[in-house]
């Protein structure tokens, strides 16, 4: 009988930050991986499904997608609240939602795992070299020769040439 071991990632505190309020004008990095570490994302068609509810979430809990990186088996995310009272437990709970919830009507399994990892950028963090990081996930994992050719990496606010451009060096 073959087991099959399913590659989690390992949070200390799987839960949210204590005491703070995740509400406000605060930038979140944010990485989620697929259930099972499942290569789901190598599927264009899943990519644009959960485009499609990341875009739905972001619009109704008042964020900016700055960056994403959408890996084979995980997703990166750079997100910023655009309001006083962007939420970033209500992003994050909705954008999994909607995301797992039209997986499922398409296709049998579910999409993520519990828990992710959320990285509460701090002010004198830059914005730049988070963007950086993201976007050039897929040249480091030898998965394209450039951030460019890979097709599952963009902004939602940004045009990638400009992102590129600005990160450049």
């Amino acid at each position: 009988m073959e087991i099959a071991i399913a590659r989690r990632m390992i949070t200390n505190t799987p839960g949210h930050l204590k005491g703070f309020s995740y509400v406000g004008l605060y930038r979140y990095s944010l990485t989620f991986c697929t259930d099972a570490r499942r290569n789901l994302f190598a599927d264009r068609d899943v990519v644009e499904l959960v485009v499609q509810q990341l875009l739905r979430a972001a619009n109704e809990q008042k964020f900016a997608v700055i960056a994403y990186c959408f890996m084979p088996d995980h997703l990166h995310l750079l997100i910023e609240g655009i309001s006083d009272d962007s939420d970033g437990k209500r992003f994050i709970k909705a954008f999994k939602q909607y995301s797992g919830y039209y997986y499922a009507k398409t296709r049998p399994g579910t999409l993520w795992q519990r828990y992710g990892f959320e990285h509460v950028l701090r002010d004198d963090e830059a914005t730049v070299e988070v963007v950086k990081y993201i976007l050039r996930n897929p040249v480091r994992a030898g998965l394209a020769a450039s951030v460019e050719e890979y097709p599952f990496v963009g902004s939602l606010v940004y045009v990638l040439k400009d992102l590129i451009n600005s990160t450049s060096g």
